[in-house]
């Protein structure tokens, strides 16, 4: 005893020195150590009961509890017996007699290792685990731990770790689902019992003005009165302890309903109950009574209220994730609905006291977000079952979504019933295109749902409707999409807006369009809620064009003469608008063309005239650079409403192409002033002068009109010419990097691309050749100046001057043979004539940079594009010689240098060159194939060495998907194929050639997957399905004799291993696949070859894995049979590895 005593005190004095601040890290490892060696004793736990039954030491304890959890969960198989049944003993008296005094960590912890007991034991050693938590649960005095052991045993053994055999895993889950009716029957009892308790004692309320209007919808919603009576009984007032029994009886259904199915188990009065709960999510009286009272008692009590609520609708919420409903439970359902719509107005009940935000504001945030994630399943996984529910109102439900979609407190809350609404439109265009007879009457039914949404979106985005809630939104900082805040929340909106469009399309556009037309008709005539929608565009256009009269000059230039703070705030909140609009009328282009080009081509056309106007406006008086009251405001709003109104034109580009093919055969004068007016309105914008989001604006809308639109007579336009004299003159300032390239994209595709609706011999090739091979040698002048001629070897410049040019001529030159890589050959043979002596300039700079990796970085970025755009047009000679240059380039040395000593331009520039060969290798015919033996000699022999062994997955990818490439493309270059092998297949095999090669390309497969790149493991797992779909690799002879079995082996010890454990599916198929080629040798050869090599088994045990691997050879079966096989032997290492030293098995 004494001994005893003086253990633990050891043991407190350990436990406090380990956790003082003064410790040091060496000293805590020491006392981890000493307590390691100590819970490995056998028979430690003995003393650790005693440690559980003397101490107070809340660090003691614990230490104590996880000794037990490792005896059980890894050395219980050796524990003798007798030590077993006094621990199944001890543990549950010892809970018993100190769950009230424990602390509620201790607590939660002792149940657990109970429940591990259980999960070992139960039921043929322990019979009374489940029986004895049964008892706990129906005596009042141990209700809340009966609770505590119930939710723990259904997490624990429900859905168990792997340390169970899958039989032992299946028995548990099927006697735990013996128990369920019992369960939720007591469960059930807990929660009325407590509410029936209570409701008698709550005193009746005044009437309120809420209790006695259930009105028509409340009718329509509950199929009987006295569910409308009985859910608006008022909410009793709990103590504390029922509050708290009743919050562990909710967690315990929230996670039974989990993993449970649907049935009948599930019943009527649990569901109510679960309502009854689920209201005091929405009982602000409560909460507000709470904190009248002050106490802070009271306010914990009214957050305890709202958490019972969050807990309910937790249970719903899991019941209404599964979308596999048995027939039976369908009513429950539709129960289940109507009881939340129910909660639904409740919430969103507008009366005097409180406006619907107001009340949103005062639930608990938790209750909003539950409440919110049961709309969403309710539409994404139940509408289409419930909407043919004639008892079911679907438009008065809309009804209240709205409320609750537009009275939402926070930003977050809004864009999740946003998503709720997307989900519905989706719901309604599938059913649409699925049932196209029925259009009509689906489009009726939720017509004015739709307008009110399409309405009070709109509204949302104006800061005309919604400043206060706008200027909260953040419009600097990125988030994970490379948008801000407000970026976020106008796509959004206008995903909406743009979905409704589509539904309701002659009602939207006819609004926009009437409206667009100069403001000439009155708003009256048109239908009410469209008066309301796009008169906004047209106020805040008149405001924009109006600002001209406001201009004035002053000493540096043109002022804009609006000072009052009033005006400037008035001005900023309009052009925000505007730009907002405009951008949503550049959303709703894909809706006038097509097949409804013709019947929608007035209301486009008034569109695109007032962009066209609105552009040219915004560029000749040159607002972008007026001076104004407000500069950090107001200059940034003009300038955005000015590159709105480009992008929302360039939105209409493919309208326009479409125009410009009608017009065509019309050769109509409307059109041709179109495109010259846009012109006028983008030219004076390409400048050095002008701020580069304007800037990149005008260069976009210049490369779609030369581009999409391609009008012949684009070339001949003065402002064009400009352009173009602007960027061929030498001496004119460069443009930023981003806009250069795409202004010489749009001056080269207008020479290079054909016009449309013009036979070739009116497509004038010969002029517009002239014409790009001098557009091409004024962008190359000084680059081509760099070439080493044998006069002067080399000019003598600074490297760093020498790299800006080569820089900037190679980013246009690769963006010009990238844009017309997939047009038709004349284009690109244009397109190489201009640009042939940049190519081979470019060819013999490489090696003087091959030791500067970003020079060669861009160059082989540049022939990269070149092999993939131009290969036929460069020649068959031209290409052997530059391949052989790299060929040549890249020793291994310089390999080496490039992937271990430059960083990450080193790997690049290495990655581009195996790409390039990746091109090579898919060209079909006979051209390249004498290069293959070089290209998988540099890979197996020269890269492949160098990186086999890096973790860094650098290079790696490129590489194996050359390989990939390499045997998909050039199959017969291994297997050669006969006429004879094709005719008589099964009887003569394919001949095999240059096998060294294929077998060292295989093996460096099979390596791959020993690593722990989980990418890499993917994609090449994939590259081998791929040849074994395509060219039936698995059944090749080289591989079925000397390899299937080997990599059917790696595959399953990856899945032992589980190094790889997210890819468990891919390479479950995987192995079929594998396997199904020779079943006969998988079952017979391989299967008691691989048992037999597994360590860490006994004959005993492999033979038992083996029994239940059933000769299954579907599929389904045959991947289930290799999980299990994985699963058991892992638990059977895991079991032997517990066993004490010296144990015998028998």
């Amino acid at each position: 005893m004494a001994s005893e005593e003086a253990s633990l005190r050891a043991l407190e004095s350990l436990m406090t020195e380990f956790f003082h601040d003064c410790t040091t890290n060496e000293r805590k490892r020491e006392i981890e150590e000493l307590l390691d060696n100590f819970a490995q004793q056998i028979g430690a736990w003995r003393l650790c009961l005693y440690f559980l039954s003397s101490t107070r030491n809340d660090y003691v304890m614990m230490y104590s509890l996880t000794v037990f959890e490792n005896l059980i969960n890894k050395m219980w198989l050796g524990v003798p017996s007798q030590d077993k049944m006094e621990i199944r003993s001890c543990l549950p008296k010892l809970l018993l007699a100190h769950h009230k005094t424990l602390p509620y960590f201790i607590r939660n912890k002792l149940c657990k290792v109970i429940v591990d007991i259980g999960r070992q034991d139960w039921p043929m050693f322990y019979h009374d685990f489940f029986t004895n938590i049964l008892q706990l649960i129906q005596s009042p005095v141990t209700t809340p731990l009966g609770l505590i052991m119930l939710k723990t045993t259904s997490e624990e053994l429900a859905c168990p770790r792997e340390d169970l055999s899958v039989a032992r895993k299946e028995e548990l889950r099927k006697l735990l689902l013996d128990q369920v009716q019992t369960v939720l029957g007591l469960l059930t009892g807990i929660l009325e019992t407590v509410w029936d308790k209570h409701s008698v004692t709550a005193a009746t309320p005044p009437p309120s003005p809420t209790s006695g209007e259930s009105g028509d919808l409340l009718s329509n919603l509950l199929q009987s009165p006295s569910s409308a009576k009985l859910l608006n009984q008022p909410i009793p007032i709990l103590d504390a302890e029922s509050e708290y029994m009743c919050s562990l009886a909710l967690e315990c259904l929230a996670h039974l309903f989990s993993w449970i199915p649907l049935s009948a188990s599930i019943t009527p009065s649990l569901l109510t109950t679960i309502f009854h709960f689920a209201r005091f999510g929405c009982d602000i009286r409560a909460r507000k009574m709470a904190s009248v009272n002050g106490s802070s008692q009271n306010c914990v009590l009214g957050q305890e209220r709202g958490r019972l609520g969050v807990l309910a609708m937790s249970c719903i919420n899991e019941l209404m994730s599964k979308n596999c409903v048995p027939m039976e439970f369908e009513e429950y359902l539709l129960r289940m609905f109507q009881q939340t719509f129910y909660l639904l107005q409740k919430i969103t009940k507008d009366n005097n006291a409180h406006t619907v935000k107001s009340r949103l504001e005062e639930l608990d945030e938790s209750y909003v977000e539950k409440f919110t994630d049961f709309l969403r399943l309710f539409v994404s996984v139940h509408l289409r079952r419930i909407e043919s529910y004639s008892q079911f109102p679907v438009v008065e439900f809309l009804t209240l979504l709205f409320k609750y979609t537009f009275h939402q407190p926070t930003h977050e809350g809004y864009f999740s019933c946003l998503d709720i609404w997307t989900l519905f439109l989706d719901y309604l265009t599938s059913k649409i295109k699925s049932r196209l007879g029925d259009k009509e009457a689906v489009l009726n039914r939720y017509e004015d749902a739709l307008v009110l949404l399409l309405t009070e979106v709109l509204n949302r985005i104006q800061f005309r409707y919604n400043q206060a809630q706008l200027e909260e939104l953040d419009d600097e900082t990125l988030d994970d999409d490379q948008q801000t805040e407000w970026q976020r929340y106008l796509r959004q909106s206008l995903e909406v807006v743009a979905k409704v469009m589509e539904l309701l399309p002659t009602h939207a556009f006819s609004t926009l369009v009437t409206h667009h037309r100069e403001g000439n008709q009155e708003p009256d005539s048109l239908p009410a809620h469209v008066a309301r929608v796009f008169p906004v565009l047209q106020d805040n256009l008149e405001v924009y064009l109006g600002l001209q009269q406001f201009i004035v000059t002053s000493g540096s230039g043109h002022r804009l003469n609006i000072t009052a703070e009033n005006d400037c705030r008035r001005l900023h909140c309009s052009l925000r608008d505007l730009s907002s609009l405009l951008q949503a009328v550049g959303r709703l282009a894909e809706y006038f063309i097509g097949d409804v080009f013709a019947a929608r081509f007035s209301d486009a056309l008034t569109v695109v005239e007032r962009l066209v106007k609105v552009t040219l406006y915004g560029s000749q008086i040159k607002l972008y650079n007026i001076e104004t009251a407000v500069p950090s405001v107001l200059k940034p709003d003009l300038i955005d409403v000015h590159a709105q109104s480009l992008a929302a034109l360039q939105a209409y580009s493919h309208w326009l192409a479409q125009y410009c093919s009608e017009a065509h055969r019309q050769n109509t004068q409307q059109f041709v002033t179109l495109v010259s007016t846009t012109m006028d309105a983008v030219t004076p914008l390409i400048s050095t002068k002008v701020q580069d989001k304007l800037l990149l604006s005008a260069c976009h809308l210049l490369v779609s009109l030369a581009t999409t639109v391609r009008p012949v007579f684009l070339i001949s336009i003065p402002a064009v010419q400009k352009v173009f004299n602007r960027i061929t003159d030498a001496s004119a300032q460069r443009l930023v990097d981003k806009a250069q390239v795409l202004v010489c994209r749009a001056l080269s595709n207008i020479l290079l691309l054909p016009w449309p609706n013009l036979p070739e011999n009116e497509q004038q090739w010969p002029v517009r050749s002239i014409n790009h091979a001098s557009l091409i040698s004024a962008l190359s002048r000084d680059y081509r100046d760099l070439k080493p001629s044998a006069a002067a070897p080399q000019r003598k410049m600074p490297l760093d001057d020498t790299k800006v040019i080569i820089h900037q001529t190679l980013s246009v030159l690769e963006d010009i043979v990238d844009s017309i890589s997939g047009e038709s050959t004349k284009s690109r043979q244009i397109c190489y004539q201009s640009l042939q002596e940049s190519v081979q300039v470019s060819l013999a700079l490489f090696p003087a940079f091959i030791h500067q990796s970003d020079v060669t970085d861009e160059m082989l970025s540049f022939f990269l594009t070149l092999f993939r755009g131009l290969r036929v047009q460069m020649g068959v000679p031209f290409t052997e010689q530059i391949i052989q240059t790299f060929l040549n380039m890249f020793t291994r040395e310089q390999l080496a240098e490039s992937i271990l000593h430059e960083g990450s331009t080193g790997c690049r520039v290495v990655e581009k060159f195996l790409k390039i060969l990746q091109v090579v290798v898919q060209e079909p015919g006979q051209v390249f194939k004498p290069f293959l033996p070089s290209i998988i000699s540099l890979c197996m022999e020269q890269v492949y060495p160098i990186i086999a062994e890096r973790p860094s997955p650098d290079v790696k990818a490129e590489l194996f998907e050359l390989l990939f490439r390499t045997l998909h493309h050039n199959w017969r270059y291994f297997f050669k194929s006969t006429v004879l092998a094709s005719v008589q297949r099964g009887i003569a095999e394919e001949q095999m050639e240059n096998e060294p090669q294929f077998s060292a390309i295989m093996q460096a497969f099979g390596q791959s997957f020993l690593q722990p790149d989980i990418h890499l493991f993917k994609q090449n797992l994939f590259y081998l399905e791929t040849l074994n779909t395509k060219q039936k690799l698995y059944h090749k002879k080289i591989f079925r004799t000397t390899m299937l079995f080997q990599f059917v082996n790696v595959l399953l010890q990856v899945l032992v291993h589980k190094s790889h454990d997210l890819l468990q599916e891919e390479i479950g198929i995987a192995i079929y696949n594998m396997a199904s080629v020779d079943f006969d040798g998988f079952f017979a050869a391989f299967l008691p070859e691989f048992l037999t090599s597994c360590d860490g088994v006994d004959a005993n045990q492999k033979n038992v894995l083996g029994r239940n691997f059933k000769m299954d050879r579907d599929l389904p079966s045959f991947t289930q049979n290799v999980h299990r096989l994985v699963n058991d032997l892992r638990y059977y290492r895991l079991c032997n590895d517990s066993l004490p030293p010296g144990t015998v098995k028998l």
